[in-house]
């Protein structure tokens, strides 16, 4: 028997609420910021949070660097700005929602 999704009913194979939830995204907002010892940091903020961690695990892994998701906010070490916005899309958000500040 087919698992179905507890969140819309239908079979999970056919279930359309992870699109639903991207599409009902925020601006997405992507920038650096100094913090201890001058160190760099990539900062996202605007990234729903019920998806927050998993998320922040994905884009840890994609760009290989440390990092955590508190508070709504995802803080990625080192400088990713370069790379972010083609991983967002890759990962499903619209190209529309997302913004990429420079030094903050």
């Amino acid at each position: 028997m087919p698992e179905i999704c507890l969140k819309c009913g239908l079979i999970n194979d056919l279930c359309v609420c992870e699109v639903l939830d991207r599409e009902e995204v925020r601006k997405i907002t992507v920038y650096t910021t100094a913090k201890k010892f001058k160190k760099l940091v990539t900062i996202i903020e605007g990234i729903d949070k019920n998806r927050l961690n998993d998320n922040a695990k994905e884009l840890k892994h994609k760009l290989a660097c440390g990092g955590t998701a508190k508070e709504g906010v995802i803080i990625l070490q080192g400088n990713h700005i370069k790379n972010m916005k083609n991983i967002l899309v890759a990962m499903g958000y619209p190209t529309e929602v997302i913004t990429i500040l420079g030094k903050k």
